[in-house]
């Protein structure tokens, strides 16, 4: 698929390793990520700055919620799925209703929920 087609995806992830899993089964589902950040500041700014078609949130950024980001998307209109290894009750209460995807995350589990997002059936079952 050509690059410009590839849906874009921001990514917001303190932790490393985790980031960077993330941003190779991303891409190898067909995705581009345009970016990332490992704080809720530079996620903020990123998340207000670039053009991008989804967001993939951590719940947790160093101890700070990232729910001022997902108020931020949807205000924007841009849809958004959380990552965690937290129970619902481990979630700030406006953000249980967001689409989640358990830590670790599989892939095929990634790639359902993002296409279940952005209504693209061509991503669902990419590697089930």
């Amino acid at each position: 698929m050509r690059d410009e087609l590839r849906p874009r995806v921001l990514i917001v992830e303190d932790e490393p390793l985790v980031l960077l899993e993330l941003e190779d089964t991303l891409t190898e589902l067909g995705y581009r990520v345009v970016d990332s950040a490992r704080d809720l500041v530079t996620g903020l700014i990123l998340a207000a700055e670039l053009d991008f078609d989804v967001a993939v949130l951590d719940v947790n950024l160093a101890g700070l919620s990232s729910a001022k980001i997902a108020d931020l998307l949807r205000e924007n209109g841009v849809p958004f799925l959380l990552i965690t290894g937290y129970t619902a009750a481990g979630i700030p209460e406006r953000l249980r209703s967001a689409l989640r995807v358990p830590k670790p995350c599989e892939s095929s589990t990634l790639s359902r929920a993002l296409g279940d997002l952005l209504g693209d059936k061509s991503h669902r079952n990419t590697l089930s």
